[in-house]
């Protein structure tokens, strides 16, 4: 099942581990390293990144969607 996180991008609901907020020190560095790894995928159209998307593969995926706005997606697609 795939899930829609913003302006036509989508994101296989299976390999998600984890939705969370960009504010902290600990995200801003995961979003660093993954950038440094080449495993950054930024989905955002140049908004500013509202989430960050954790990946089983170890991508990190940037969405300009809210964490929660996502969240919910995940909620109403289960039912």
């Amino acid at each position: 099942m795939l899930i829609n996180i913003g302006f036509g991008n989508v994101v296989s609901v299976s390999r998600v581990i984890a939705v969370v907020a960009p504010g902290s020190s600990p995200m801003k560095r995961m979003r660093e390293e993954a950038a440094e790894r080449g495993k950054l995928v930024d989905a955002t159209q140049g908004r500013k990144t509202r989430a960050i998307i954790v990946m089983d593969s170890d991508h990190i995926i940037l969405s300009a969607l809210q964490a929660e706005t996502i969240t919910q997606r995940f909620t109403v697609e289960e039912k």
